[in-house]
């Protein structure tokens, strides 16, 4: 399968520069830049799937460029809404190292070259950047972008400083050309605009024929909400910001109606194995294979295979049927550090616990939930009401139903 098919079946491809994807991908080994702003320090689930592109074109031969945008950060690129806040130059130093170390690790190895575009955007003179740049740009087409135009319209207008950002990135991709040999530049479907002013720019000074390659935007098909930092859901890859048991559970409960298009962006697994996996989910999606495939393939592209595997076994524990036991020191630190925990007498009934660990509002519903059978102790149904804590080991797994739990310690 040529490169540009399998990007195409996997959900990579909204727009393109050119007439037909196979021109920019299939052919001459490119130099390939994808531009990262440093508003925060850490890359994201919603810009997660840009580094997969990238990966796959790595692997094919065609050579990667980072930019972080220690200039362009600065400023920040037209928000639909509001201005982005101003950058303190320190800041944007400190969150630029972060971003390049996380770039490396996604790539798998894959050499990558990473350039701050504030080294030729913080000494380029106003006047220079005016007759160089700014008269090949007409207001005209500027307005009619789309993050331009919706803040054009809104109360809060627009600033100066915003209305040039697709100019200074063009001069970005028009440096990287020149500098680096750079003929295609990624993003995702909100750049467009920014993405082709690099492309018309390098055709009107230099007469060449460069190209822009968008994503689309991440969509739950069963919710309608976009991944990102803007809808307040932000999954970060930076184990500081979500621990690897918190971004292992963001993937395993992936909807039904998404996880496949997950498999295919999200891992590197082949499309003969996603669609054997897809088969299983449509005959048992009860069964919950495709999201802990999915779970653990992209927990281990990001934090390692160990990391993976171990986050993974305790999620078992908590919502499959594996037993503590099972687990080994390091596992089992890892779950008292990521379950809900109460610590109970060795005489507490098991009503009394259900409240404790907030299973259960009042003694009358804890008695309910035990009689329709729907409390467990490690996987071991409750019978009776007046059944204590006495005769378990010193951590058990208090559960009422499938997704309600608490780690009890007795003592």
């Amino acid at each position: 399968m040529k490169l540009s098919e399998e990007l195409e079946a996997r959900g990579f491809i909204h727009q393109f520069t050119a007439e037909t994807l196979a021109e920019i991908v299939d052919g001459e080994k490119r130099v390939v830049y994808h531009g990262v702003d440093p508003t925060a320090d850490s890359i994201h689930a919603g810009n997660f799937v840009q580094w997969m592109l990238l990966r796959h074109l790595s692997n094919y031969g065609h050579k990667i460029i980072l930019l972080v945008g220690g200039g362009t950060g600065m400023i920040g690129d037209p928000k639909p809404d509001v201005e982005r806040p101003l950058i303190e130059q320190s800041e944007v130093e400190r969150r630029v190292q972060k971003i390049k170390l996380q770039a490396e690790n996604l790539l798998g190895g894959n050499e990558i070259t990473v350039v701050n575009n504030y080294d030729w955007l913080g000494s380029v003179g106003l006047l220079t950047f005016l007759r160089d740049i700014g008269k090949h740009f007409t207001v005209n087409e500027l307005i009619k972008k789309d993050a331009i135009a919706t803040r054009l319209q809104s109360e809060n207008g627009l600033s100066y400083t915003e209305f040039a950002y697709p100019l200074l990135q063009g001069l970005d991709y028009l440096t990287l050309y020149r500098e680096k040999g750079c003929t295609l530049q990624t993003g995702g479907s909100d750049q467009w605009g920014n993405l082709v002013a690099g492309v018309d720019l390098i055709r009107r000074k230099e007469q060449k024929t460069v190209y822009a390659l968008t994503v689309p935007l991440i969509i739950d098909k069963a919710t309608g909400k976009k991944f990102g930092k803007s809808e307040g859901n932000a999954v970060w890859l930076d184990a500081e910001k979500t621990s690897p048991f918190v971004f292992y559970q963001f993937w395993f409960n992936a909807s039904d109606e998404s996880v496949v298009d997950y498999l295919k962006l999200f891992t590197m697994l082949s499309l003969v194995e996603i669609e054997q996996i897809a088969l299983e989910v449509a005959q048992n999606p009860g069964a919950r294979t495709a999201q802990k495939k999915l779970a653990l393939e992209v927990t281990t592209i990001v934090h390692g295979f160990d990391n993976a595997t171990a986050v993974a076994r305790v999620s078992e524990v908590l919502f499959g049927d594996l037993t503590i036991g099972a687990l080994n020191a390091s596992e089992q630190a890892l779950l008292e550090a990521n379950a809900p925990l109460v610590t109970v007498d060795l005489k507490a009934s098991v009503i009394d616990v259900l409240m404790v660990a907030n299973l259960a509002k009042s003694k009358r519903e804890a008695r309910t939930f035990i009689e329709s059978g729907a409390v467990t102790i490690n996987g071991n149904k409750v019978l009776a009401v007046t059944d204590t804590m006495g005769d378990t080991v010193s951590l058990v797994l208090l559960k009422r139903g499938k997704k309600n739990l608490s780690l009890v310690k007795v003592g």
